[in-house]
């Protein structure tokens, strides 16, 4: 009886990639960038919008600041939303239809640490990969006023590039300048403004002293405590 013979399986193709330096281990999987990790969901309904909500209207990222869900007596109900553009830094008012669908903005967020100021732009480094990524003046904004080197921040990642990023809640900062504080000042609960060393300048209690360490609220840019 004849046999039959089948042709021999292929050598597998792109995206497995051979690894000459493990012999033993065949074909492996290539590296995944952690951007590309995450399914996007695409959309989602008016009725599920709140704070912190990132959207995608005429094409580019918002976040929402505030929504009111409003059932008028006559008409169809609707949500109220204030936005603002990631991209642009824009805040506008806009009104959905309730129930309807809504692009939802595929923003991935990472963990970057400020590592230095390179001439105009502001350099941040994945410690696991040590890629960087940069940020010009005009994108670091007034956040500026917080950042150290060293310092951990949360870059937000939209269509592959760095759309804004995030401080942490409260800063350790140095008072470089500030009056002397004078026995008693503690009872008057009185403040000062005192000059930080990344240039900021915050209201301290009448007590802070040149040299003291404290913490600042990235949120409201007030002191919190000594550190």
């Amino acid at each position: 009886m004849a046999c039959l013979r089948f042709p021999s399986r292929p050598a597998p193709t792109s995206p497995l990639i051979p690894r000459s330096r493990f012999p033993m281990r065949g074909w492996v999987l290539p590296i995944v960038p952690l951007r590309s990790r995450f399914p996007r969901i695409y959309a989602f309904s008016s009725n599920d919008i709140k704070v912190g909500s990132n959207i995608e209207v005429d094409g580019a990222p918002w976040r929402v600041l505030e929504f009111l869900h409003v059932k008028p007596g006559k008409g169809a109900a609707f949500v109220r939303t204030k936005i603002r553009n990631y991209v642009t830094g824009n805040t506008v008012e806009k009104t959905f239809r309730a129930g309807s669908t809504i692009g939802e903005a595929n923003i991935i967020k990472e963990t970057k640490q400020y590592t230095y100021k390179d001439g105009s732009q502001y350099v941040f480094m994945d410690l696991a990969t040590y890629e960087e990524s940069r940020l010009s003046e005009t994108e670091v904004g007034d956040k500026k006023k917080w950042l150290k080197e060293g310092m951990d921040c949360n870059l937000l990642f939209w269509n592959g590039r760095v759309i804004d990023f995030e401080l942490p809640i409260n800063v350790k900062l140095t008072v470089v300048d500030v009056d002397p504080g004078v026995k008693g000042d503690t009872a008057q609960g009185g403040s000062k403004p005192a000059t930080l060393d990344t240039g900021a300048v915050v209201n301290v209690p009448l007590f802070i002293n040149t040299g003291d360490e404290i913490l600042v609220d990235t949120r409201t840019g007030q002191y919190s405590s000594r550190a």
